[in-house]
């Protein structure tokens, strides 16, 4: 590896490691192999694992997005925003918002440029869904460790109806590679059955 591949690469690892930093003050343990760890800190390790699997050639603004997906989560509150689905999605994207600034600020602190900057913020607040690839590969991302490592859990807490409903648009969201690699994951038996009812 050249100087200029090292010099070039300091600043994503830098972002990456701040975004890090900052992710590993959640409140929220999680188990980990027995072991309790920051659940947005490891929440991002998983969307970046995700993303490197089947998005090895990813740009280094997609690999910032992806990882910052969830930073500093905890710190708009659902319960600080009205009952219901309105509430719901003023929520979402009040928090789309937050991780686009707080990312940006991350982003200006290291040396990227305004348009840099701007391009990373605009697919975290999942702008442009469809039409630009950035934001439909962290869309993707998010949806395919949802599946992988939160599906289960989620699932236990509503009825089959409901569930059914919510993966049926969460695959309205994904693209055609995200489907292909979605339906290629191997699911627990019961959650494979309310997929495969959800796309009947």
């Amino acid at each position: 590896m050249t100087v200029d591949t090292v010099n070039k690469k300091q600043p994503l690892s830098q972002v990456l490691n701040a975004i890090d930093d900052i992710n590993s003050q959640d409140p929220n343990l999680i188990d980990i192999d027995g072991e309790q760890k920051p659940k947005e800190l490891v929440y991002g390790h998983q969307m970046t694992a995700c993303l490197d699997k089947y998005w090895p050639e990813a740009n280094e603004l997609l690999q910032i997005a992806v990882r910052a997906q969830h930073i500093k989560r905890w710190h708009l509150k659902r319960a600080e925003f009205a009952e219901g689905k309105a509430g719901y999605y003023a929520w979402r994207i009040a928090q789309g918002k937050f991780h686009a600034q707080l990312t940006s600020e991350i982003m200006k602190e290291h040396g990227y440029s305004e348009d840099e900057i701007n391009q990373t913020a605009s697919t975290l607040r999942k702008e442009k869904l469809k039409t630009n690839s950035d934001t439909q590969t962290l869309e993707d991302v998010a949806c395919l460790v949802f599946l992988q490592h939160y599906f289960d859990e989620f699932a236990a807490k509503y009825t089959e109806e409901k569930i059914v409903r919510i993966v049926q648009k969460t695959w309205h969201k994904m693209s055609a590679k995200g489907h292909e690699i979605a339906l290629s994951l191997t699911l627990p038996d019961h959650l494979a059955a309310i997929v495969a009812k959800a796309l009947a």
